[in-house]
């Protein structure tokens, strides 16, 4: 077995070196602007060409504000405006309006690398699956945990028997939704745009996308329970949620997540012989725990940010274009987690313990 922590390559699936992603950016909320559009412009393989928004006044100014060369309309998207200046998509619009421009994308032949969750349904997810099969073009979906160092460090410990036998996995993400964004009326308390639900789709699906990931192992039955009691919450089933899930091997895993509850990401797995510990865990500063035997260990990634994960993930994303390498989290792989996400809810709904 290696060291626990020497020897690490935090770029280990990294196999280009030169060629460059240009990329249309739709969709310029704070998140796009202020996290992605940094991250391309310092990543080794990206550059963004083009900003897409509601009206090609506002795609325009932005644009021009971020020394972008092109701002256009999502009519003019759709209309392939452009579509000769970029070679892949980024979609950071809000959950249900994935799905259109992932369709249009497809049909003009670019790849597309979108943000989790796919979309606000299992079948508008399969939809946006089978258009880019359809086109043959790549689809990435945007877990951006799958390119922190600290937890690649993680999986290659656990691929390399650290663990021993994984037993069971605790995961927890929350954060206090209406003090970060104080609006009732936001998208993500709309369950006609976000999906199922709210805290679940947004934060519960890091703690159960980056267990997937971790230990490669698929979930094969749920059980849960949600309850929403703040009055912006009426409309959506999970102000509060958890939920009990047996994955392959008979691992097990609880995961809890609330959009109004003070703000904390953790994940632990613990095997027969050590446990990994992510914490913090999601938001661009996580930081790993090691204990095996009597011994415990924390690796810090200090100055691993939320931008710099990002910066990773788009460099993976055009490393994988560029060269001949296969994108783990494609968009079945993203789909998987949709059949999760619905299983919960229709569990929460009925009581019972569901086959996702």
């Amino acid at each position: 077995m290696k060291s626990w922590i020497d020897g690490y390559d935090a770029r280990d699936w990294q196999t280009a070196t030169e060629g460059e992603i240009r990329y249309a950016l739709l969709g310029l909320g704070w998140w796009t602007i202020d996290v992605a559009l940094p991250a391309i412009e310092s990543s080794d393989l990206g550059a963004a060409t083009v900003l897409v928004s509601s009206s090609t006044g506002k795609a325009e100014r932005l644009a021009d504000e971020n020394g972008v060369s092109r701002g256009i309309s999502y009519d003019e998207f759709h209309e392939g405006e452009a579509s000769e200046e970029y070679d892949a998509v980024y979609v950071g619009t809000p959950n249900a309006y994935h799905l259109e421009y992932v369709e249009t994308a497809a049909d003009l032949g670019k790849a597309v690398l979108c943000e989790k969750p796919m979309e606000a349904s299992v079948e508008r997810a399969e939809r946006m699956v089978e258009a880019c099969e359809s086109a043959d073009v790549a689809l990435m979906i945007a877990y951006r945990m799958q390119t922190d160092p600290a937890v690649r460090r993680a999986r290659e410990l656990i691929e390399d028997g650290f663990l021993g036998d994984p037993v069971s996995v605790y995961g927890h993400n929350s954060q206090p939704l209406l003090e970060m964004i104080p609006d009732p009326d936001q998208w993500r308390l709309d369950p006609d745009v976000s999906g199922y639900g709210t805290s679940v789709m947004d934060l519960g699906i890091y703690s159960i996308n980056t267990a997937r990931y971790l230990l490669r192992r698929e979930a094969v039955a749920v059980e849960s329970r949600m309850a929403s009691r703040h009055e912006a919450f009426s409309e959506v089933p999970d102000e509060r949620a958890s939920t009990m899930i047996a994955f392959e091997d008979d691992v097990q895993m609880v995961s809890t997540s609330s959009q109004n509850a003070h703000s904390d990401t953790q994940l632990t797995i613990t095997g027969t012989e050590g446990q990994v510990e992510l914490r913090p865990a999601f938001h661009g500063d996580a930081t790993l725990h090691l204990s095996r035997g009597d011994v415990s260990v924390t690796v810090d990634h200090d100055g691993f940010d939320a931008e710099q994960e990002m910066e990773a993930e788009f460099d993976y994303f055009a490393d994988r274009l560029l060269g001949d390498g296969d994108i783990y989290p494609d968009g079945r792989h993203g789909l998987a987690d949709m059949h999760i996400i619905e299983a919960i809810h229709d569990s929460a709904d009925s009581g019972e313990t569901i086959e996702p």
